[in-house]
């Protein structure tokens, strides 16, 4: 890695004066952010790393006086051209065409691996994860809310796979319980086959409209317990009509997830484990951990004081299960299949105090791994509304983003030179509607805005995919560039340099994200990016250039527009080569 050999030549130096070993040095020698100002150093050493207590103990001019007192002690070679001091931090700038020469090879060297292969992740452990995201309700259309738990699912999955853990990509689906006794009822009221094989979802969403109407009367409720109590029983007729449900609506979902570029490697569900939803509540019992309430329900104590302060219902009075027991049963039998992994649950905040509970359920059963679960939480999305008015479904949006940027682009003069215009558009739509989420903190709330996210100027994913369709032309108009014998005493302009400093610091971003899940930190990295290559692009023209500028400045360019893609397949986008 680039700003591998880097640190490691700068840490040897320190290691030297501070009488520390280098390895103790590196992961406080960070990339410095490209500023407006160009004249920023490549590294920065932070001194508060290296003494204790320093937060609370150290004055803020005692760690600069600091940084001097280590600046005046170290020395320029051949790697490092020059050293000095700054708040707190000792800031090294690297040989400039070293810089260029390391940067361009290890990117053409890595390809997609560029940044993956830092020593930063050498001591990051591999693991088996099992990453469960978008988990909708069987024969209910897919609904924005899932949106959200669907991309950042996937792009979890794609990170750990990226940086060499092996993972399972599970959809747990909504396909048992109470409702499918309501719908059960409803279908035999107010089904019709013709249109269930035509429209099934949105059939079935129509049936269900209307049995709910009539779901506050006692004859209806009575109806439904009976139909779900027979598919607990597994009566052939009733499973007949759930699997046909189920059935349809996956391969309607299959459709979406191909829209979205998202697969599983298993479909599992409620369903699967509803058998062993018993097996679990037996398991409970003969541990201890199963309490009968007055009314006959199930209950598992969580409380600390065991006074029965905080407990989670598991079973209903007649002896059915619940979503969370259905919930425990999988975490316990994968876990027999996957040893020593990691169990990762993509769902909105408002589940929070739900995953606590699930968790607390399996820790209390003697389940270690239960501290290796974790809730991906993440807000609510306001405001996302097509022109006909509220949007309740995914495929709505997905249709409406298409649209949109399809008469975005039909009003640009290169559209008519683009082979396939809606999948592009697709594509593009997309990337607006990922950059557009991906911006912020998972967890908070944001209002969509359909103006914004599809801006070709400013920080949005027609952006990315604008700038990415650019740098592919380049070079298709002047040929591939080709990394031997570069002169990168040709690419010593400050633009040039800042695109450079910032491919320096990709592998601290996916560092960043791999720690706390949060994608916020690649698509600020992207978006920078993708405003670096486009000044540079302007003032550093490659047309008309004498041959050794031309093709240094693409085998640049190439290296911007490597990362650029790269970057973007980790967040669920796949970058157009034409726009």
């Amino acid at each position: 890695m680039a700003a591998g050999s880097f640190r490691r030549s700068i840490a040897s130096q320190l290691s030297k004066v501070l009488d520390l070993p280098p390895e103790n040095l590196i992961k406080s020698i960070s990339a410095v952010p490209v500023s407006k100002k160009r004249h920023v150093a490549d590294f920065q050493f932070s001194i508060a790393s290296i003494i204790e207590n320093s937060s609370s103990d150290c004055l803020t001019q005692d760690l600069h006086l600091q940084a001097q007192q280590l600046a005046e002690r170290l020395k320029c070679d051949s790697v490092v051209s020059g050293i000095s001091a700054g708040p707190g931090t000792v800031n090294f700038t690297i040989n400039r065409e070293l810089l260029a020469k390391t940067v361009l090879q290890q990117v053409w060297k890595d390809g997609s691996e560029y940044g993956v292969k830092s020593e930063l992740f050498s001591t990051v452990p591999r693991q088996k994860a099992v990453i469960e995201f978008s988990s909708p309700n069987i024969a209910k259309k897919f609904h924005i809310g899932h949106l959200r738990s669907t991309i950042v699912g996937n792009f979890i999955a794609n990170l750990k796979v990226a940086l060499g853990h092996e993972v399972v990509r599970i959809n747990y689906l909504g396909d048992w319980g109470m409702q499918f006794g309501l719908l059960g009822v409803g279908f035999q009221s107010f089904g019709n086959k013709e249109k269930l094989k035509s429209s099934p979802l949105q059939h079935l969403f129509e049936v269900y409209v209307q049995i709910n109407k009539a779901a506050e009367d006692e004859n209806t409720k009575q109806l439904a317990k009976d139909f779900f109590r027979k598919l607990e029983e597994h009566d052939e007729q009733t499973l007949s009509i759930w699997k046909q449900f189920r059935d349809l609506s996956i391969e309607e979902y299959i459709r979406i997830y191909e829209r979205l570029g998202v697969h599983f490697d298993e479909y599992s569900g409620e369903s699967f484990y509803q058998e062993r939803a018993q097996e679990v509540l037996k398991m409970l019992e003969d541990k201890g951990l199963l309490q009968k309430t007055i009314k006959g329900t199930g209950v598992v104590d969580l409380s600390e004081q065991k006074d029965l302060s905080t407990v989670s219902t598991v079973m209903r009075s007649d002896g059915t299960s619940l979503y969370i027991t259905r919930q425990v049963s999988p975490s316990v039998f994968i876990a027999r299949e996957l040893l020593n992994m990691s169990t990762l649950i993509t769902d909105d905040k408002s589940q929070s105090n739900h995953f606590q509970h699930l968790f607390r359920i399996l820790k209390l059963m003697g389940y270690d791994w239960a501290e290796r679960c974790q809730h991906v939480s993440f807000g609510l999305v306001q405001g996302m509304k097509t022109r006909r008015g509220e949007v309740i479904f995914l495929e709505d949006v997905l249709n409406e983003v298409r649209s949109r940027m399809l008469q975005n682009m039909t009003s640009t003069k290169t559209t008519k030179e683009i082979q396939d215009p809606v999948e592009t558009a697709e594509k593009v739509g997309l990337a607006a509607l990922i950059i557009q989420d991906f911006r912020g903190l998972l967890s908070s709330d944001y209002q969509f805005s359909w103006d914004r996210a599809l801006q070709s100027r400013g920080d949005t994913g027609v952006f990315l995919q604008y700038t990415h369709a650019r740098l592919h032309s380049l070079e298709q108009v002047h040929g591939n560039a080709e990394l031997t014998d570069v002169n990168v005493a040709c690419l010593q302009e400050p633009d040039a340099i800042s695109v450079l400093q910032h491919l320096l610091r990709y592998d601290e971003v996916l560092y960043r994200s791999s720690q706390d899940l949060q994608p916020k930190h690649i698509v600020s990295y992207l978006l920078t990016l993708s405003h670096l290559a486009a000044v540079a692009h302007k003032t550093l023209p490659v047309k008309g250039s004498a041959p050794d500028v031309a093709q240094a400045r693409l085998c640049l360019f190439h290296a911007a527009r490597s990362v650029l893609a790269s970057g973007m397949k980790l967040l669920g986008i796949t970058p157009v080569t034409q726009m």
